[in-house]
């Protein structure tokens, strides 16, 4: 009861009135020509010429665009992917560069969009994946005032190079792999046989990251795993793979799964009761034999 009766603290006193005269104060007028719109005026029109500015603007159909170009790439980093198409939209733009936006780039900048397309999507979104190997494709075989159109070989390895490079490929697995899907400098790459070498070193990519992960199992954080069973898991992956050559990279990862838990636990238990001194496996000797399995099975180009 005393606390009640209790005065309240000068500033509590003056928080309340204010509080309370704030309520009570009517909502203030716009005066005539302030510019100030009633919020019912504003609502009504406000919304209208918002609309009809996008739409004269071009932003309407400029943004319905940028979102057709997501959904027709799939990319992996919509954001960056929208970042960048508008930067080349500005870049691209009349007058944006004077004499020079009449110019074709050149083969490095060439080389650095081919990449960035092929980038884009992974290789199990098929639709998007061929849409955006087309799109580079197109952009490496943009001809100048001294070249005829047409990708030819030495860009195609290039571009696969730089594929390879950019996903850390082992190097071995990655110069083996180009030598099988190379084609001549001064050849015509046709289309199927670009979108063949560039889908196969995004397959090495993933497969050389499968086998890392395994890797990774097999030593226990340390490093180093038992050769004997190192080399028993390479032998059922290999099985895995089978003999034969497969006509779409992509089979090889399906060929891979099928190594399951059971499999590899049967032939490790079998590797560790081998009496015989085994000597262990550095991440990188497995990954090179591994990767080399890999490669054995590509078809070559023709």
């Amino acid at each position: 009861a005393d606390r009640r009766n209790r005065p309240l603290p000068p500033a509590a006193k003056m928080a309340a009135y204010e509080k309370r005269r704030a309520a009570a104060a009517p909502a203030p007028v716009p005066a005539a020509g302030s510019g100030l719109a009633e919020p019912a005026r504003a609502a009504a029109g406000g919304l209208g010429s918002e609309a009809e500015f996008l739409l004269r603007a071009g932003v309407t159909a400029m943004v319905r665009e940028a979102l057709l170009k997501v959904l027709e790439a799939r990319p992996e980093e919509p954001v960056s992917f929208l970042a960048d198409y508008f930067e080349r939209l500005v870049l691209g733009s009349p007058g944006a560069a004077g004499e020079a936006a009449a110019e074709l780039p050149g083969p490095p900048q060439r080389l650095a969009r081919a990449l960035w397309y092929v980038r884009l999507a992974h290789h199990s979104h098929r639709t998007a994946f061929d849409s955006n190997a087309g799109a580079a494709y197109e952009v490496l075989g943009a001809g100048g005032r001294r070249r005829k159109a047409g990708v030819d070989g030495r860009l195609y390895s290039e571009l696969l190079r730089g594929i390879c490079q950019h996903g850390g490929a082992p190097a071995e697995a990655a110069a083996a792999l180009l030598g099988r899907v190379r084609c001549r400098d001064h050849e015509a790459v046709p289309f199927d046989v670009f979108r063949y070498g560039v889908l196969t070193c995004f397959v090495l990519l993933e497969f050389a990251a499968k086998a890392d992960a395994l890797f990774g199992v097999l030593d226990g954080g340390s490093g180093a795993a038992d050769g004997r069973v190192c080399q028993a898991v390479l032998r059922a992956l290999e099985d895995a793979l089978g003999a034969s050559h497969f006509s779409l990279p992509s089979h090889y990862l399906e060929a891979g799964s099928k190594l399951g838990p059971d499999g590899l636990a049967l032939a490790m238990d079998q590797a560790l009761q081998e009496r015989k001194l085994s000597t262990s496996m550095s991440r990188e000797q497995f990954l090179k034999k591994a990767t080399a399995l890999f490669v054995a099975k590509v078809k070559p180009v023709e």
